[in-house]
């Protein structure tokens, strides 16, 4: 961010006005307007920016979020404010009425050379606000823009500008995020030795394929990205993916690039690439996978194909081309390949940087003389011209070729006319609309008669009840089901996004880049480990990477869903894996909102993404994940609820609840042999391997990012632990910190450096008798004023408590406050025994997972239950952890070697 100093200066090299500069401080100083929102379609979330060193929220990951990526890459961009305080907007509706509305636009940005406001919009929506709005929304000249923006704006010598997706290059995005690790430190370095091997190899073969390098063994794949983001190697991150090695050249700088792209891409100069070339015309046919198909449309970015069997196939330009360069796709009647110029390719090898940028500059000269163009602004001598064209045209007679089709024309047979009249067929769908696709939900039997006797009254020809019926059914059910019952129910129906551009992929290109967790209540039923009472069903939390379907953490409470679950499978990540997520996608639950959680995920960097409420398909990697725990291990433990399915099935032999020895313990250690050995090493069905496979050969290629590492150490169990408000509490002399109701004292308190001070803090939301302050560079642990009564007790336990005390003060007190003396009697005192003892007893077994956590084993009483035979543990038998446990599964049960 500018500091004062440079934005004063920034101000007066841009000649400002002191209206103008107040106006811009105003903003830089508030916070944003809005706390954004995702609505029905849209991923908001919020992210992680290292230049404004703060979080940026974002309601769109489609638009906006590309766009506020490109403006934290960007180095003309100095500053950018989200949601900025709100300008009045004043124009003439459609109507003519003259209007004026308070706009929100997303960003405020600061530039080099100015500064302005910016609207994200996607050229749809745009298109339905210019029919809305024609005078706010202007289409001119292939460009957006909004009048009543820039008449507000240039008074103050700025600007406002629409921008829409259609300027997004979604190639670029995809390796900024892919490279965002990297970015995102100034501590990285190459090994001079390892620097010297890689720019030597790259300079030697110019063009040589990503995957190729990475799959040498002296060379890593961390020091290759390193040097792409310190610009001492080449890769046109605009047009080639680093997710796709395969197809991703590697060069020493830019200029050996574009002579390597003009020698190998200029239609009129094909050099010999030892694969074959087809000449792409509108009935050229050409044979792909064995399939025959005919060019039926050439455009600029598109190709469409046609099938023997007239069906239709639309496919990106650029990916025909590179099947056709692989080889994959042939030409029917006449394939010609080129064997290599050696001598050729050895001169372009061995060519300077200097003499390909003649080569370069040689070639714009002649382009336009090659198209039949001229120019008179031209400075070059016509004999030179001529000599260089010469040379160019002997190169293309050598190297280049083309073959000419000739276009195919079908006939379509048969008559495809309705013999109904028009008025018929207008009358038909009237009905259709008005009377079947209403909230009535009217039969189609009902909607005919009426069809009929509205047909007889106007004398039109009346459709046979199998012509109407067609009829409904060839419009969209998607549609029809929202017209007759809602968006809930039409969701079920509605179609897959299928991605025809090159947009962020939606699992990711690497592993811990995209993350989703999210919550369920397992569907089997627990009891204490020590009294035997039935506690009911617990919550489980699942981390899953998107990328390789790998559970990376699971974690088990009987609380329901909040914060403390979001915090504690964030710490087993980072203890299982010594990282975080990249971007974290969550629904809209209010525990993905907590302060808590999103300040743990703006200390490491993580962007946080909500998906959209009531649209399951946003989250199905982990949506299936559930339904595989259950078939695989939930449903095979006695005292599962499958049985409730159907509850008039249920007697009282069979309930569940009857049923139930399982303690909480012992499933979480169970189910954690599952999710991170059973499930981890079985074949997944959308990868063709397993996610622990999946994961390594993603990190292999992706890199380590060693740089990103965090330490499972004190000072991160404690950055995981909630805080107060303000973050911040002061120490009161004799007294200590104050964090909800209750002091808490450390002997450092006593500095008179300490007294009076502010100190950030934070509290064990699972044992209320210890907090955290941040004293003198280090976090120390102090202790409750009332600890023999609040150690050990949850945070959960002393609400439930407070709101009790806070009930009885209110109806027959005047003194409303709770005091830690007041909330410590009551602790107590047996009417707080009875009103807070099932929330004990959950936190009793709750201590069990902690234990499972840290490495622990579970001792081999932890089990009230009876006898039980062994269990089948993938071929090997293992005793139950207590010969006196009854049958701890339906059926044998797989778990992992080494359990």
């Amino acid at each position: 961010m500018l500091t004062t100093d440079e934005f004063n200066r920034w101000c007066y090299r841009l000649n400002l006005s002191q209206q103008t500069q107040r106006l811009i401080e105003h903003i830089r100083s508030s916070e944003p307007s809005r706390r954004v929102g995702g609505g029905r379609e849209n991923v908001a979330g919020r992210y992680p920016s290292r230049k404004m060193r703060c979080t940026i929220s974002f309601e769109s990951h489609t638009v906006e979020f590309p766009i506020l990526f490109t403006l934290e890459h960007d180095d003309d961009v100095l500053e950018y404010f989200d949601q900025p305080p709100s300008i009045k907007l004043d124009y003439t509706g459609k109507n003519g009425q003259k209007l004026g509305i308070l706009h929100t636009p997303d960003f405020f940005v600061i530039r080099s050379d100015g500064a302005g406001w910016e609207e994200c919009k996607t050229s749809e929506d745009l298109k339905k606000l210019a029919l809305k709005s024609p005078n706010r929304y202007v289409m001119k000249d292939g460009k957006w823009s909004s009048p009543p923006g820039e008449n507000y704006a240039r008074p103050f010598g700025l600007y406002y500008r629409l921008r829409s997706n259609n300027e997004i290059n979604w190639t670029l995005q995809r390796n900024l995020i892919f490279l965002e690790d990297y970015f995102r430190t100034d501590f990285i370095s190459v090994e001079p030795k390892d620097k010297d091997n890689l720019i030597k190899l790259v300079s030697q073969k110019p063009g040589i394929l990503l995957s190729e390098l990475l799959h040498q063994k002296e060379i890593k794949a961390d020091d290759i990205y390193i040097l792409i983001v310190s610009s001492e190697i080449y890769i046109n991150l605009d047009e080639t993916l680093l997710a796709e090695p395969n197809c991703c050249p590697v060069f020493s700088n830019s200029t050996t690039a574009q002579a390597y792209q003009l020698m190998i891409n200029a239609p009129s100069s094909r050099l010999n690439l030892g694969v074959s070339f087809i000449d792409l015309q509108v009935g050229t046919t050409i044979i792909w996978d064995g399939k025959v198909l005919d060019i039926l449309h050439l455009g600029e970015r598109n190709v469409t194909l046609r099938f023997e069997d007239e069906k239709l196939i639309q496919l990106k330009r650029y990916e025909l081309e590179k099947l056709i360069h692989k080889g994959e796709v042939k030409s029917l009647e006449a394939e010609q390949s080129f064997n290599p110029d050696k001598d050729a390719w050895e001169r372009f090898y061995q060519a300077r940087p200097e003499d390909q940028e003649e080569a370069l500059r040689r070639y714009q000269i002649i382009e336009p003389y090659l198209k039949g163009e001229k120019r008179n602004d031209e400075t070059t001598p016509a004999r030179t011209i001529r000599d260089w064209k010469a040379k160019y045209k002997a190169a293309q007679q050598k190297y280049g070729c083309g073959y000419l089709r000739l276009l195919t024309h079908r006939n379509v047979k048969g008559n495809r006319l309705s013999k109904l009249p028009q008025n018929s067929l207008d009358l038909m769908e009237q009905f259709i609309n008005d009377n079947y696709e209403t909230l009535k939900q009217k039969t189609m039997w009902s909607v005919y008669c009426s069809l009929v006797d509205s047909c007889e009254a106007k004398g039109l020809m009346v459709p046979s009840y199998k012509t109407f019926t067609q009829k409904v059914h060839k419009r969209s059910s998607y549609e029809q089901t929202l017209k007759r019952q809602g968006r809930r129910a039409a969701y079920q129906k509605s179609s897959f996004y299928w991605e025809l551009e090159r947009t962020t992929a939606k699992h990711g290109d690497r592993p811990m880049e995209i993350c989703h967790i999210d919550h369920t209540q397992l569907d089997v039923e627990l009891v204490c480990s020590q009294t035997g009472r039935k506690l009911g069903r617990p919550w489980v939390s699942f981390l899953v990477d998107a990328f390789s379907r790998r559970l990376l953490a699971v974690y088990l409470t009987f609380d329901s869903p909040s914060y403390r679950s979001c915090l504690m499978v964030l710490r087993i990540c980072v203890q299982r894996h010594g990282r975080l997520p990249q971007s974290i996608v969550v629904d809209n639950g209010t525990e993905f909102h907590s302060i808590y959680f999103e300040t743990l995920l703006a200390t490491y960097e993580c962007t946080k993404k909500h998906r959209p409420s009531a649209k399951g398909r946003f989250g199905s990697v982990i949506e299936r994940l559930f339904g595989t725990s259950n078939t695989q291990f939930v449903h095979n433990l006695l005292g599962n609820t499958q049985i409730v399915r159907n509850v008039r099935q249920v007697t009282k032999s069979v309930l569940p609840k009857n049923q139930a020895v399982w303690t909480l313990g012992s499933v979480y250690e169970y189910l954690t042999a599952w999710a991170y050995e059973v499930y981890d090493t079985d074949e997944h069905p959308a990868l063709f391997m397993s996610p622990r496979e999946a994961f390594g050969l993603g990190m292999q290629l992706s890199g380590n990012r060693v740089h990103r590492l965090i330490p499972y150490d004190e000072n991160f169990k404690i950055l995981t632990l909630p805080t107060t408000t303000s973050g911040k509490a002061k120490v009161q002399p004799s007294h200590g910190i104050k964090i909800n109701y209750i002091y808490y004292w450390s002997n450092l308190f006593r500095d008179p450096e300490v007294e009076n001070t502010d100190l950030p803090v934070r509290y064990d939301p699972f044992d209320a008798g210890v907090a955290y302050a941040f004293v003198k560079g280090q976090w120390v642990q102090c202790i409750s004023q009332y600890y023999a009564i609040f150690g050990g007790r949850s945070e959960k336990e002393l609400k439930l408590a407070t709101a009790e005390l806070l009930k009885r003060y209110s109806n027959h007190h005047k003194n409303n406050r709770v005091s830690a003396k007041k909330l410590a009697e009551f602790l107590s005192s047996v009417e707080a025994t009875e009103i807070v003892l099932e929330q004990r007893l959950h936190d009793m077994e709750a201590r069990s997972i902690f234990s499972v956590i840290d490495g622990g084993r579970l001792t081999p009483n932890y089990l009230h239950l009876q006898e039980s035979p062994a269990i089948d543990v993938k071929a090997k038998v293992f005793d139950a952890p207590d010969s006196d446990t009854k049958e701890l599964f339906t059926e044998p049960l797989v778990i992992y070697e080494e359990f």
